[in-house]
């Protein structure tokens, strides 16, 4: 940063000026609160437009007043003072217009339709403060817009906490870095920051600390330590990776075989099951794919099918299709793959569920899944609750619910505890 820059009352923690001088293309920061994100993130964008005359920058936040209260109003008091100017806002334009010919613009998401305003748009700089509340389409449309031809830099700031529409591909890119074959790891950083690294914090509102350390164990694991594995708002809290995955092992003898799906040609999510004698389940392969019409889909089921396996399918798929008259579960008998009827209940689904996920008092679940199901144990702690009915996961983000939705059918067909003879035959005898 130049030195005139820093004639700015800017005094940054030591994790701030990480973020201040990182250069890969997409940083990412925060992780807890009270690691002072926004404010960081507010300063970036100040410095970047006072260092490179002529740049043009973005600021996203989710809805307007939460833009009007972190970003534009602090950002007004900073580059309007009467005394010495550095830029002028336009309320109608939501932009900070600077001496030097650079540009702060300030937008929102609320909805989709507030998406399209920046498709066709070019920034140099875009920053999205509290990533985790936008989806990750609304992320992949603002990337479309990082360009330009010219030589200024084209990066993307973000700060972000656990929890939100947006946890899952927040927590893919920067903390758990698995990336897709178009993706390059070089370009992704993430500086985890909290309440312990932001010292003047600390030293103004120590009450604010202590309402973070007395938070209840889950709660507090998020917000004051930053875990992504647990948050607010998560459907499936009592999930964990320690006590319900386990790598592969040879299956007990004498299993019952289930076979469950989710269809749509959005995505394909199979979940296999095997039951022992025990009433132990285990959830021992996985499709998850996209794009397939039934008869690829059926292509990717029947090779991993034991020949007693027990096929469950909700009952959406027995409408006739308007244009050859068959089913979808007709379309899928004819390929080869035999469904079981189901008519499910969303609420008893999940709740039946839990009830395989619930642990005993050594700690043990009756329900263990292979870490080859990498997408159901990769979505399944990402659903989160029906605002509107606690009892409900939310439809939203829509692609973490195929594969549980998956998993819920098999759960309302063979309800946790031992082996039910009479429920296996009326299963068998049931089938499509």
């Amino acid at each position: 940063m130049a030195d005139d820059v820093y004639s700015i009352d800017f005094r940054p923690s030591d994790k701030q000026r990480d973020f201040l001088n990182s250069r890969a293309k997409y940083t990412a920061y925060g992780g807890a609160r009270g690691g002072g994100k926004s404010y960081a993130l507010r300063y970036k964008l100040v410095f970047m437009c006072l260092k490179y005359p002529g740049i043009r920058t973005l600021l996203i936040r989710r809805s307007y007043p939460e833009l009007r209260e972190n970003h534009i109003r602090p950002l007004t008091s900073i580059l309007c003072a009467k005394d010495k100017p550095m830029a002028k806002y336009s309320e109608r334009d939501k932009c900070f217009e600077f001496l030097n010919g650079s540009r702060l613009k300030l937008g929102y998401l609320a909805d989709d339709g507030d998406l399209l305003q920046y498709q066709g748009q070019e920034f140099d700089v875009i920053a999205i403060d509290e990533a985790t509340q936008i989806d990750e389409n609304a992320f992949a449309v603002l990337t479309a817009s990082l360009r330009g031809a010219n030589a200024f830099p084209k990066r993307m700031y973000l700060t972000c906490n656990p929890g939100g529409v947006g946890h899952g591909w927040v927590k893919r890119l920067f903390v758990d870095r698995e990336f897709a074959p178009t993706e390059d790891p070089d370009d992704y950083v993430f500086i985890r920051a909290g309440v312990y690294d932001n010292t003047a914090l600390m030293e103004s509102d120590p009450d604010y600390v202590k309402q973070l350390e007395n938070l209840p164990g889950d709660l507090k694991q998020a917000w004051l330590y930053g875990s992504w594995d647990i948050f607010s708002g998560q459907f499936f809290p009592e999930f964990r990776t320690s006590t319900h995955t386990r790598p592969p092992t040879a299956l007990p003898d004498g299993c019952t075989h289930y076979c469950a799906i989710d269809y749509g040609l959005d995505m394909l999510a199979a979940i296999f099951v095997a039951v022992d004698v025990d009433g132990k389940a285990y959830v021992y392969d996985e499709v998850y794919e996209s794009g397939l019409i039934v008869s690829e889909a059926a292509s990717r089921i029947v090779p991993k099918l034991h020949p007693d396996t027990i096929c469950i399918a909700p009952a959406d798929l027995w409408s006739r299709q308007k244009d050859s008259g068959l089913s979808i579960a007709e379309l899928f008998a004819q390929n080869g793959v035999y469904f079981t009827k189901l008519v499910p209940s969303r609420i008893g689904g999940w709740a039946a569920l839990k009830e395989w996920l619930k642990t005993d008092d050594s700690g043990e679940s009756r329900m263990v899944i292979f870490n080859c199901c990498k997408n159901l144990i990769r979505t399944l702690p990402l659903l989160l609750c029906d605002p509107k009915n606690p009892g409900d996961a939310s439809s939203e983000p829509h692609e973490v619910t195929h594969a549980p939705d998956a998993l819920r059918y098999f759960c309302s067909a063979r309800p946790a505890g031992p082996g039910n003879i009479e429920q296996k035959r009326f299963l068998t005898r049931k089938r499509s």
